[in-house]
């Protein structure tokens, strides 16, 4: 198993910030529990700006199907309904991507 940094951005719609941050003050434990269970640990949400910057690590072999199964759990896909509504991707986004990947440049390990 490997070790893989992500990095992403997307906008905060500045109407919706105080109710994202109280979502992110209590996040749901089933919503928690998948992102572990699929490997995904260290994971930060910074706001700067009226942008949301996440940070996480995925630990494992198979990032796409962790996306996957994130996807398809049920409290997740019902988290989204309350979050994404406060989000809007940034315009340099690839179509169909909603938090827009960065690409890592530098790492002190």
């Amino acid at each position: 198993m490997r070790i893989q940094r992500v990095a992403s951005v997307i906008r905060l719609r500045p109407d919706k910030e105080d109710e994202y941050r109280a979502l992110h003050k209590e996040v749901w434990p089933a919503v928690l529990s998948t992102l572990r269970r699929v490997g995904v640990t260290n994971y930060t949400i910074f706001l700067r700006d009226g942008f949301l910057f996440s940070y996480l690590e995925y630990v494992g072999d198979d990032y796409e199907k962790a996306l996957t199964e994130i996807a398809a759990d049920p409290s997740t896909q019902e988290w989204w309904t309350y979050t994404d509504p406060c989000q809007q991707p940034i315009d340099y986004a690839r179509t169909g991507e909603w938090w827009a990947e960065a690409e890592e440049i530098f790492h002190l390990d």
